[in-house]
């Protein structure tokens, strides 16, 4: 086979595109916001992020391209009804309803907004016309998902790894003032929150999903050999969580030592934009700038991406680009909601799958020690289902008070993992039925 293989340089320039691709909206405003809350508690918070915005995103592109095959293949393997379902509700919570919007509204809020005067700001005409814009250059580069090495791992990442670098160099060489007190629930429970706090990035559900954009990417460097393409994949991965890390930690620091300096704000996108501006001037400001819109941009590129191949596999009738340009409208529409209005909604939705989704994929890693049994994903996952769906529920603001009492009394509950344990036993009856049915 000819060109089966990549250079050093090549493999790296598919690790920036897959850092590319994660960092995004979320990836920015939330390590300062938790930078600022966590206060004192930072080093515990911080490293409890970096278990599920870090950890289990490069566990999510491994055990893909381990697998050798998709989230509905993976999801598939409860049943074939349930591989479409979840993996849909994935596609659609990672695309069109919260991630993809959220790049729009976070690009315009902290790239934009800050330069527009009072008056013309607090009209809705400024979001509307910048996110019509910022869909249409998406869709343009969507269009071609066999150039995104090029364009993003090339071009695209080296910038916004030098501008996030101007702004981490400095915070560390002329710190602010210093971090202030642990506040709300990081007081009494900083891990819990932290590992809360990564399902936002919303990352992990991202790595399940932009398999389909590395292996289109690597179709487009005529690499189709399987096991070359899991091994590019794998060492992308690790590029990808190495960057990653830097940028959280580097973003996170900047909220913890700028209390003092700043003010308590709570809002990640305040945070670092008065952080920004303090670190460099107005020149700050315009860095921002710029790391906001490239990051946001290449995420809405490979999430448009992903969830148009997707649904194209899915309802083949209508062709991809037709996909592209229809998600590209929902998207913009969606985006004018506005940022706050965007996390609220999303938030239960992420608490009732991000557990579903993290045991689907240990189960996947794990298969071979219960022979693929089917039997042991179902009951884990119903099992699971019952704790992660009340979190869910509880967020929206629905409560049953002896259920949540039954829930609190379980193990890790208290540290955001009270679906391990039940997880786990799911698992192990599941193991027993699949030998009583042999036997």
């Amino acid at each position: 086979m000819k060109n089966q293989s990549l250079s050093l340089w090549g493999k790296v320039s598919v690790g920036f595109m897959l850092f590319a691709l994660f960092l995004g909206a979320g990836n920015i405003i939330f390590p300062p916001e938790l930078g600022q809350k966590s206060g004192n508690e930072f080093v515990i918070a911080i490293i409890a992020f970096l278990i599920t915005g870090v950890g289990l995103p490069l566990l999510g592109v491994i055990t893909v391209a381990k697998s050798g095959g998709e989230l509905q293949d993976m999801a598939g393997r409860v049943s074939p009804m349930f591989g479409i379902i979840f993996t849909s509700i994935v596609f659609l919570a990672i695309g069109p309803f919260f991630a993809m919007p959220r790049t729009g509204t976070v690009s315009y809020e902290l790239g934009i907004k800050p330069y527009l005067s009072e008056a013309v700001a607090n009209s809705h005409w400024p979001l509307i016309i910048f996110t019509v814009f910022f869909f249409l250059i998406t869709s343009f580069f969507a269009l071609k998902p066999t150039k995104l090495i090029d364009t993003v791992g090339k071009i695209l990442t080296p910038a916004l790894l030098i501008v996030i670098s101007a702004l981490a160099i400095k915070a560390i060489v002329t710190p602010m003032a210093g971090p202030g007190e642990a506040v709300g629930n990081y007081i009494a429970n900083p891990f819990g929150e932290g590992f809360k706090q990564g399902y936002l990035t919303m990352d992990f559900l991202a790595a399940l999903i932009f398999g389909i954009v590395i292996v289109q990417a690597l179709k487009g460097k005529n690499i189709t050999h399987h096991p070359t393409i899991v091994k590019t994949t794998i060492f992308a991965a690790f590029v990808a969580a190495a960057g990653l890390a830097l940028v959280y930690i580097s973003l996170g620091y900047i909220g913890s030592s700028s209390v003092q300096t700043i003010g308590f704000i709570g809002d990640g996108s305040e945070v670092i934009t008065k952080s920004a501006n303090v670190l460099y001037g107005q020149f700050g400001n315009i860095l921002l700038t710029a790391v906001i819109i490239l990051a946001c941009l290449t995420t809405s590129i490979g999430l448009m991406t992903a969830s148009s191949e997707f649904f194209y596999k899915l309802f083949p009738k209508i062709s991809y680009n037709k996909w592209v340009f229809i998600f590209a409208l929902f998207t913009t529409v969606i985006s004018n909601f506005g940022l706050k209005s965007l996390i609220k909604i999303s938030l239960p939705v992420l608490y009732a799958i991000y557990p579903l989704a993290i045991v689907l994929m240990i189960l996947v890693l794990c298969s071979r020690l219960f022979k693929d049994a089917r039997a042991v994903y179902v009951v884990a996952l119903i099992f699971t289902a019952f704790v992660s769906i009340y979190d869910g529920l509880k967020e929206m603001g629905v409560k049953f008070s002896a259920y949540e009492k039954f829930l609190n009394a379980i193990p890790l509950s208290s540290l955001s993992l009270g679906w391990l344990i039940p997880a786990i036993i799911g698992a192990l009856i599941g193991y027993v039925i699949s030998l009583s049915r042999k036997n």
